[in-house]
């Protein structure tokens, strides 16, 4: 097949909802992808910062292949060594003390989880009818009806409503306005550490630390989205670390299965002995194959210390990004957190992302004027110099021809 074949293919057969690129892969290996011409990228994707090991990572590949060799699913009617360990793993590093895990199949059912066993949990709890869930402007918490309604942007919502109600939208980073939101119907409140998909956003650590006195002194469930930003992207295994406060609650994806779908909860277990049997389930979630791929991740990310990696690559990626703005002032902002960066741009990103994947390197538009970078954690210095490379001769030709178009040839 060609990149053209599939793309007439891809028209007849599957629905528009996706604004693709013409590129089709055919193979990766590390921080690279080949397209079916054979042409390279530099991966700064990572799949929407799924690929934490990169492509095709040999312990992970392993894993998996061993795994599909002996058992890939039994269901959730029997025991599964698999899924036990992969629990262990988990309330490991992300420190929830008395810690129990849920298993599910995507970022959007791990959400749905949390907002189910917070209601329930908080009711059992309170002996009263609560069931609101603050939520923060900007957010993103997944496209199901649950996570859509917790998701704080119109244009996700058009042509979806009813949404389900009991969600309070507050502005982000707003501790005051939080306080001010919490009322007698709260169970919980939710937000992402870091905005993904709302432009790379990054909570201040004292507004996490004062999120957790609240919950505290309220008797409110606090819940951390950790979908994206969460496995070592921040420089620490998850953001909430930074701030040395544990939430109730946490959901992860993403980079959890390396690239096999998967997501999972994680919460106290006075909330999570909320979920007795009957009360929540899903056919596919935590099988033998998903949970060995996504143990494979976390010993790999131990062993090979990505977290450190992550912290001091996003250290060097934010300060080659602010030294190249101090010569193209395209350049707004740069924000983020370990190798979790968006650049705020003075000119559409569309145009950005598509030049960049013409040169080779994968970034993508994660706001109209902001272009995210999300690496895997394998990435190395080389690797930074050389899309940091890219980007800026991109972001200098396109100043150029948007200089030229409004009448200004040397595109000042």
């Amino acid at each position: 097949m060609t990149t053209t074949d599939v793309v007439d293919l891809s028209a007849q057969v599957l629905t528009p909802n996706y604004r693709r690129a013409a590129i089709a892969f055919r193979e990766g290996w590390g921080m690279r992808l080949w397209d079916l011409d054979g042409k390279a990228y530099l991966d700064f994707l990572a799949g929407i910062a799924v690929d934490v090991l990169g492509h095709c990572h040999p312990k992970h590949v392993a894993a998996i292949q061993r795994q599909a060799a002996t058992l890939i699913h039994v269901s959730n009617l029997f025991q599964i060594p698999e899924q036990a360990e992969l629990a262990r793993l988990l309330i490991e590093v992300t420190g929830i003390p008395g810690g129990r895990a849920f298993f599910c199949n995507s970022g959007a059912e791990a959400c749905e989880a949390a907002i189910k066993l917070a209601r329930k949990a908080a009711r059992a709890a309170r002996n009263a009818d609560v069931y609101e869930i603050i939520v923060a402007g900007h957010g993103f918490h997944g496209r199901t009806m649950g996570a859509l309604s917790a998701t704080m942007n119109p244009k996700y919502h058009e042509g979806f409503e009813p949404l389900v109600p009991g969600f309070v939208e507050v502005p982000f980073n707003d501790l005051p306005a939080a306080e001010r939101a919490v009322g007698a119907r709260t169970a919980a409140i939710m937000i992402e550490p870091v905005q993904g998909e709302g432009g790379i956003h990054v909570a201040d650590d004292d507004y996490l630390r004062g999120l957790r006195r609240l919950c505290d002194d309220r008797e409110v469930v606090l819940v951390f989205d950790e979908i994206q930003c969460g496995f070592g992207r921040t420089g620490r295994w998850f953001t909430y670390q930074h701030a040395g406060v544990t939430p109730d609650i946490v959901t992860l994806a993403k980079g959890l299965g390396g690239g096999v779908p998967i997501g999972a909860i994680v919460a106290r277990k006075a909330l999570a002995d909320a979920l007795q049997p009957g009360t929540h389930g899903t056919t596919f979630g935590g099988n033998p194959l998903a949970c060995a791929a996504a143990a494979a991740v976390i010993r790999t990310i131990q062993e090979e210390d990505l977290v450190a990696n992550a912290a001091a690559m996003g250290e060097y990626l934010m300060g080659g990004l602010r030294a190249l703005a101090r010569t193209q002032p395209v350049i707004r902002e740069v924000r983020g957190r370990g190798l979790m960066i968006a650049a705020e741009l003075g000119i559409p990103s569309d145009g950005v992302v598509a030049a960049c994947a013409a040169n080779g390197l994968l970034v993508n538009a994660v706001r109209p004027t902001a272009v995210r970078f999300v690496p895997p954690l394998i990435v190395t210095r080389q690797d930074v110099d050389e899309a940091v490379g890219i980007f800026g001769r991109v972001l200098a030709e396109q100043t150029r021809v948007a200089g030229a178009a409004a009448g200004n040839p040397a595109g000042r």
